[in-house]
């Protein structure tokens, strides 16, 4: 379900100095049904050359194989592309379209304006249950580079329509059929214990998971991923209800506490 193995962007391990062309590109085939396809990300080939250039395919590398590039930040074994699918160019699932000149803005759970290096170090702490990435640092500074070359805008597009996660309608989950549906559509990527296997499908709970301070920690944000987005090679076959329940399942699971010391991000 949150496995988004189509989000791995480089086949294998690639290092900082690959050649644009190497890239394998998300394909159009998917994107969530029923979601406007207008806006679609820069292509490989409009990587800028030199030191931006070399930030941005590092930046594509953390967002897509974050706990491998930095482990002393991402306890936790999932990536960025995690939830923001396809590498963060995938419609419904919080893509990066347009993101980086959204802020800064106001985050209702710090009470406060922040910046992009503010929400990027939100994410470590609470979706990868790890420690801020220093914002100062030439990975903050990759993800940045990364996050505003796919934000940019491209003439004659219309805006994206799927920012963000899509609305459902208000319902309420049922535990039990949850458990139902998990088996029946996602224990076959994820597994009957949550444990996922990567590097293709994260765990959705355990201790290797996110952390109870994490979005997607919340039924109706992760209901709404699931519904358009899972599972990920029969998209739309999840109502909305199948979606609550499938996400009251795995809330009820066990998974890692927020660091106390780190409540204020």
């Amino acid at each position: 379900m949150l496995g988004l193995g189509i989000a791995v962007l480089y086949a294998g391990t690639v290092m900082l100095g690959v050649r644009a062309k190497n890239l394998r590109w998300p394909s159009s085939a998917t994107v969530a049904a029923g979601v406007d396809r207008a806006w679609a990300p820069p292509g490989p080939g409009a990587i800028p050359q030199g030191a931006k250039g070399d930030s941005i395919r590092r930046g594509a590398q953390l967002f897509t194989q974050t706990p491998i590039y930095v482990p002393q930040y991402a306890r936790a074994r999932l990536s960025c592309a995690s939830c923001h699918a396809n590498a963060g160019m995938q419609p419904g699932a919080a893509p990066m379209a347009a993101l980086a000149s959204a802020f800064p803005m106001y985050s209702a759970r710090t009470g406060r304006m922040i910046t992009l290096r503010d929400r990027i170090e939100q994410c470590f702490v609470r979706s990868e249950n790890g420690n801020p990435l220093p914002p100062d640092s030439p990975e903050m500074q990759a993800l940045v580079d990364y996050i505003a070359w796919l934000s940019q805008p491209h003439p004659g597009q219309r805006p994206i329509e799927g920012r963000g996660f899509l609305s459902l309608p208000a319902l309420r989950g049922d535990a039990a059929r949850g458990r139902r549906v998990y088996a029946e559509q996602c224990a076959g990527c994820h597994g009957a214990d949550g444990a996922g296997d990567l590097p293709l499908f994260p765990p959705l709970w355990g201790t290797d998971s996110f952390n109870d301070g994490a979005g997607m920690n919340q039924v109706e944000k992760m209901a709404a991923f699931v519904q358009h987005n899972m599972p990920q090679n029969r998209m739309g076959i999840l109502s909305a209800q199948d979606a609550f329940d499938v996400a009251t399942f795995i809330h009820g699971m066990p998974r890692p506490r927020l660091n106390p010391a780190y409540a204020r991000y």
